[in-house]
């Protein structure tokens, strides 16, 4: 079917108190496991591709694009296609006419001051393109490498007061807030600030979105759905699902050269794990 614009499916997400799962892809194997777990579980998904695979793909965007678009267009259920974490201009300036219908763009990293006047111009752009855009506002951290802040450190959460202004000066379609959870954790063990969220949900009128989910506990996603999240972005988690299945079928078979052999097993892992994690995701709307 044809690709489905990330904000149609986020928005109505939001209306239904659900959210769509976002999977952040990076070889062709990633993106035909997205699909067929989402197919097997029959539910609409995103595939989002972040300004750090463009750069491992040599910097360039339209060979993994064109893959996702092609795989979403022969995909049984709706499928967005959304560029994630862009801070570059000339990234995000590529994205429609590589086929994305929605953007993240990223300036979190600047002063307060600095993030609305970038993330406002960028804005103002994306939507005279067509484009849903998302922006973050506080650290959500462990992106690049860098840790996360502490949990209390000023600014490391999402002020709620600063957070209506900043969607207002911004014209955002949406917001990733930092309420806890950090990007690349590989333990689940973050522990989500509940409170916060629905504090934060009751001041904006915008879907919200949680990056690093792959540290967050299932029944910390499922609360943070029923308290106002509408897109749950995940990647660390089909990287070690598929590094894992990697590791023991090499281990099992030394022998083994023909990477179609543990290439397959690791689709098939990230298969499973898309189909898990919106299964998870379900369990808030009573699905």
């Amino acid at each position: 079917m044809p690709l489905v614009p990330t904000g149609e499916l986020v928005t109505r997400a939001a209306a239904a108190r659900a959210a769509v799962a976002a999977f952040n892809v990076i070889t062709l194997e990633h993106i035909e496991a997205v699909i067929a777990g989402a197919e097997s579980a029959g539910s609409p998904v995103v595939l989002q591709v972040s300004e750090n695979a463009v750069k491992f793909r040599y910097g360039r965007l339209l060979p993994l694009a064109r893959a996702a678009v092609t795989a979403a267009e022969r995909a049984a259920v709706p499928v967005g296609l959304h560029l994630d974490h862009v801070q570059s201009d000339d990234l995000l300036r590529q994205a429609p006419d590589a086929g994305f219908g929605s953007v993240m763009y990223d300036a979190a990293r600047l002063s307060y001051a600095d993030n609305l006047t970038a993330t406002r111009a960028a804005a103002d752009w994306a939507h005279a393109q067509g484009l849903w855009i998302e922006a973050e506002l506080g650290e959500i951290g462990g992106k690049d490498g860098r840790p996360p802040l502490d949990a209390h450190a000023p600014g490391a959460r999402t002020d709620p007061d600063r957070a209506r202004d900043f969607v207002a000066g911004t014209g955002v379609d949406a917001l990733a807030v930092a309420i806890g959870s950090a990007h690349a954790m590989t333990s689940r063990t973050a522990v989500l600030d509940h409170a916060l969220l629905t504090r934060l949900s009751g001041a904006l009128s915008v879907p919200l979105v949680l990056h690093g989910s792959s540290g967050v506990p299932d029944e910390g996603l499922v609360t943070a759905v029923g308290n106002g999240i509408a897109k749950v972005n995940v990647g660390t988690a089909l990287n070690a699902a598929m590094t894992g299945a990697i590791r023991d079928f090499l281990a099992a078979r030394p022998e083994a050269v023909d990477s179609r052999a543990y290439l397959g097993v690791g689709r098939e892992a990230m298969a499973r794990e898309v189909r898990r994690i919106i299964g998870v995701l379900s369990r808030a709307d009573g699905g």
